[in-house]
C-alpha cells in the first residue's frame, strides 16, 4: 500500500518512527511532511497530505501534529477526505469500517510510539463493511457536496 504522511515540527520524530514501522511492514511511504523542528503550520502538511489521497498518488494518509486536532481539521477540509483523530486502536477500526475513513490522525504531544503502531494496524487492518454504513456514508458526502435533504 502507498501511504502518504504529513507532520509538523511537533511531531518529528514519531513521523520519522511511523515512516520506519510502516516500511517495516512493507508499504510505501511517500512524506508530505516537514523534516526539521522549526515552527511551522500544520494546515500545510494536512492538506497536502489529503489532496494527495483525494487525486488518487496514495492510497490513504496519515497526519500527525502535536493533538492530532488541528491536522485532522485541515485534512478534512478536502473535498473527498474522511479524516479521523484517534488516541486507541479501537476507534481507529471502526472508523475505517463503519465511516471509510482514508486519513487517520493522531497527536505526537498524545500518544507513545508504541500505541499509534497499534492505531495504524487497527486501522490498516480494518475494510469499509458497506451496507447500512455506504448510507451514512453517503449522506455525509452529501453535507459536504451541500445536497443533504434533497
Amino acid at each position: 500500500m502507498k501511504i502518504g504522511i504529513g507532520n509538523d515540527h511537533s511531531a518529528v520524530d514519531m513521523k520519522n518512527e511511523v515512516v520506519d514501522y510502516l516500511l517495516s511492514l512493507g508499504h510505501e511511504v511517500v512524506n508530505f511532511g516537514t523534516d526539521t523542528y522549526e515552527s511551522c503550520n500544520y494546515p500545510v502538511y494536512g492538506k497536502a497530505v489529503a489532496e494527495a489521497v483525494r487525486d488518487g498518488k496514495v492510497d490513504c494518509g496519515i497526519c500527525i501534529c502535536g493533538t492530532g486536532v488541528g491536522i485532522s481539521l485541515a485534512a478534512n477540509k478536502v473535498q473527498g477526505i474522511r479524516a479521523v483523530v484517534c488516541s486507541e486502536p479501537y476507534s481507529a477500526k471502526l472508523s475505517k469500517q463503519h465511516n471509510n475513513t482514508n486519513v487517520l490522525c493522531f497527536g505526537a504531544r498524545v500518544i507513545g510510539i508504541e500505541l499509534a503502531k497499534m492505531i495504524i494496524d487497527a486501522w490498516l487492518g480494518a475494510e469499509f463493511e458497506g451496507g447500512r454504513h455506504a448510507t451514512r456514508v453517503g449522506m455525509i458526502m452529501d453535507i459536504e457536496n451541500e445536497k443533504f435533504g434533497e
